[in-house]
């Protein structure tokens, strides 16, 4: 930790601001918990603090488990030392106590002492009970990070840790819109005390809740809940003093080097330069990260924009016809760049002279592989939901436009405006560098143009939903019109720029390799 001071300045500034932040949370949060020692009502008290610290319990245990983290005192940097599997666990154990996070947990468990003073059999459990929240949330910490460093030893795995973590932040959308829902002057302590009222019987919350609970005159069900505590407790210490023996006999994991038999997508699809483009596209997406990490993300932003119109009062009967659309727009849209991301390997199209309609073809058979079911089935479910299979034809027409006009586009601004990707072999989430905001301004205006070209298919379905029902007669013919006009409009404008820039594209490719 002392160490830590004798960095560049830039880190040194970084980890005092770090301590300046825990600090200013420690007052904050020590000085509410002081201030609760007043309050009338025990219950609230002892509802919210249950509610909070089963979050911080949960904060602990998930964040090294998603994300990893850098651990200097790794168990396994000691496996040269010949130190027993015990005082080492037991070593780790207590350097972990030494940090911002664990310093800050401490104070504000030992404030909960004060909380709880008003009864002096409370107050003496809640500091039994502190102490046992610091040790299992170091321990929860320490075994996390453990499993994190075994899992995630290798870049792929680290990765879908990384989308694993951004779904699960994506799936909590729903829980912020029943807690942006709620009234919390009149229903907000039944609300929490709903979640308390079991989280109090978890390893997350039972050691919070014992000492409210001996504070309300119910000791025994404090006493049970300290003994939750207790052996959640002595778990994550033989589960650490496990981890540790094991980590210290294993060497460190690496990926694994998958063996492939025969071509693959080569094998399945037809010969001539058109198909084999399409296998090696299709591949790419199977096996590269920098594809499937993003086309993991393509329902997310649906969700967030569902409950964005929903906290915007939209009826929820309306607003089922949205994910599909933008779902479909994101998948046609997911080749804009594609270029960008073969990086200089781009020259063996250009050496081999392969045509630009074979290039631009091949390149949306994933994007069309995905999209076909996903309109199938989308279109069904939604007009299901929605309740009036009137409008099946034009959601689906609408949703088909969307995506093969994406695709033409696409076809047009991969070649003309492509901008800096991520580089093969890199993270997913690494952030290349850029231009400026040209990248910016080549993603929106890409979005754009794709949503000008299919708001006619738009108008005319909520024509059809709000006037008069034969619009949703007219809304299938303008997408087939409009969207097949820029689909084979597109793939011609893109071929025909990808014969001719040829040593504009290699150049781009060198300039950002």
């Amino acid at each position: 930790m002392g160490n830590a001071f004798r960095r560049s300045p830039w880190q040194v500034f970084g980890l005092v601001l770090g301590l300046l932040y825990g600090a200013v949370t420690t007052v904050i949060v020590v000085a509410a918990l002081v201030a609760a020692r007043m309050a009338p009502d025990a219950a609230a008290v002892h509802t919210v603090l249950v509610v909070v610290g089963s979050i911080v319990v949960l904060g602990f245990v998930l964040l090294p488990l998603l994300f990893g983290v850098d651990d200097t005192l790794e168990p396994r940097r000691f496996a040269l030392f010949g130190i027993p599997t015990r005082p080492l666990a037991l070593g780790l154990l207590l350097s972990g106590l030494i940090g911002v996070p664990s310093v800050v947990l401490a104070l504000c468990s030992l404030a909960t002492v004060i909380t709880w003073s008003r009864d002096a059999g409370a107050a003496a459990l809640a500091l039994v009970c502190a102490a046992i929240i610091v040790l299992t949330c170091v321990l929860a910490s320490r075994v996390s990070t453990a499993l994190a460093s075994s899992f995630l030893a290798t870049r792929r795995s680290r990765e879908a840790g990384g989308v694993i973590g951004t779904l699960l932040l994506v799936l909590l959308a729903p829980v912020i819109l029943l807690l942006l829902t709620v009234d919390w002057g009149r229903d907000g302590l039944a609300a929490l005390g709903g979640f308390a009222g079991w989280l109090a019987w978890t390893p997350l919350g039972a050691a919070w809740s014992a000492p409210g609970a001996a504070a309300e005159g119910e000791w025994g069900v404090a006493l049970l809940q300290l003994l939750i505590a207790v052996v959640v407790l002595g778990l994550l210490w033989f589960a650490w003093e496990a981890l540790v023996e094991r980590v210290l006999r294993t060497p460190v994991r690496e990926a694994h080097t998958r063996a492939y038999s025969g071509l693959g997508w080569f094998d399945r699809l037809p010969g001539g330069p058109t198909a084999a483009i399409a296998a090696r596209s299709i591949t790419y997406w199977g096996r590269d990260a920098r594809y499937w990490v993003s086309l993991m993300m393509v329902p997310v932003i649906p969700v967030f924009v569902i409950v964005a119109l929903v906290l915007a009062g939209l009826p929820i009967h309306w607003v089922v016809l949205v994910p599909l659309p933008l779902v479909c727009l994101f998948i046609g849209w997911a080749t804009h760049n594609d270029l960008a991301f073969d990086s200089t390997a781009i020259w063996l199209h250009l050496v081999s002279g392969t045509r630009g309609v074979a290039d631009r073809l091949g390149r949306m058979f994933p994007s069309v592989l995905i999209g076909i079911p996903v309109i199938a089935i989308g279109s069904v479910l939604t007009t299901a939901v929605f309740g009036d299979w009137a409008v099946l034809p034009s959601v689906a027409a609408l949703s088909g436009a969307i995506l093969v006009i994406g695709l033409g586009l696409s076809s047009v601004t991969s070649v003309l405006f492509p901008y800096p990707a991520t580089k093969p072999g890199d993270s997913a989430f690494s952030q290349p560098q850029t231009s400026g905001a040209f990248a910016a301004l080549a993603q929106f205006f890409s979005i754009f143009a794709i949503i000008l070209l299919s708001s006619p298919v738009l108008v005319f379905l909520v024509l059809g939903l709000t006037v008069n029902a034969f619009w949703l007669g007219i809304a299938p013919i303008a997408a087939v019109l409009i969207g097949f006009a820029a689909f084979f409009g597109g793939t011609w404008i893109g071929a025909r720029a990808f014969d001719r820039r040829g040593p504009e594209i290699m150049a781009f490719a060198n300039r950002n390799d």
